[in-house]
């Protein structure tokens, strides 16, 4: 095995780490990626030998270049981040459940979460992301944002004080949501609208990202209330039937897939047995790029 071999392997040691980086700072998987490989690319142009702490190396790469990415979105942003926007998900089948590993997944990964990483700036994104979710001391990040460390600390508690007043305390228990995405299956397939309403939070939020091309009913949207979101919900109930439980950011969610073609992806928020949050991704290019499990389509 020569230097290049070598490399090759030491740095594939660190690619599962990598790509969870990149993709709590990005919420996209293609991104996340790209990331990924430019992280090895550089690492090929540098003096590999002179790296003491590789895998610290490697992730102060990974967050420089999600940086530049972020603050690329930003500057061709007219608007603030659109409500709609839904985050590339995580999609599993059901059968590999570990509850010890999807509680702590559902805490760090889950759509609700990126949703609302997606309004921070992107120097509080990553302190937050790189220090609450993986432990980097602030003196490193603090190098990457070319910020004090106390003033990289400040970032983090800020974004900290966002996610925390923005995200509920779902419940954590498959079992618990499982039953709650059942329910809505039922209602939805039956056509029960009074038990649909029942299933949601008065103040519960739906947001489907249908892309930009999607028009009509079927079109993005952000709405509030559950007599609304009952609503919406309706309007698609013929495609229950197409309908199954997956595993969504390590959470219990829909995958609709009429004739083995997916055309959606539904993750919940539940809290005291009640829906807080829908998020849907129904963008066709988006879902044709996604890693659907075998047999789950």
């Amino acid at each position: 095995m020569n230097g290049t071999d070598l490399l090759a392997e030491r740095f594939e040691e660190h690619r599962g780490h990598l790509r969870a980086v990149a993709y709590r700072m990005l919420g996209s998987l293609a991104e996340a990626e790209d990331a990924v490989q430019e992280a090895w690319l550089r690492l090929g142009r540098s003096d590999a030998d002179e790296i003491r702490n590789l895998g610290g190396w490697l992730t102060t790469v990974v967050g420089r270049v999600c940086l530049d990415l972020l603050r690329s979105r930003t500057a061709r942003r007219e608007q603030p981040m659109d409500e709609t926007f839904v985050p590339d998900p995580l999609i599993r089948p059901l059968s590999e459940v570990d509850p010890e590993k999807e509680v702590l997944e559902a805490d760090s990964v889950g759509l609700a979460l990126l949703v609302v990483l997606e309004t921070l700036e992107p120097a509080e994104r990553l302190a937050f992301v790189l220090h609450d979710m993986f432990a980097v001391p602030f003196d490193g990040i603090a190098a990457i944002v070319e910020r004090t460390p106390a003033a990289t600390r400040q970032l983090a508690s800020r974004a900290r004080r966002r996610v925390q007043g923005a995200t509920p305390a779902a419940d954590p228990d498959l079992g618990r949501q499982r039953q709650v995405v059942d329910a809505w299956l039922a209602a939805s397939r039956g056509g029960d609208f009074e038990a649909l309403l029942a299933l949601l939070h008065p103040d519960v939020e739906l947001r489907a990202d249908a892309g930009a091309l999607v028009r009509g009913a079927a079109a993005s949207k952000f709405v509030r209330g559950a007599r609304t979101v009952a609503e919406q919900a309706a309007l698609f109930a013929r495609l229950a039937v197409h309908s199954h439980p997956v595993l969504v950011n390590g959470t219990v969610g829909v995958v609709t897939a009429p004739e083995g073609k997916p055309v959606s992806v539904m993750a919940f928020t539940v809290v005291d047995g009640l829906v807080t949050g829908v998020y849907i991704l129904a963008d066709p290019k988006r879902l044709a790029r996604l890693d659907l499990p075998a047999g789950e389509a």
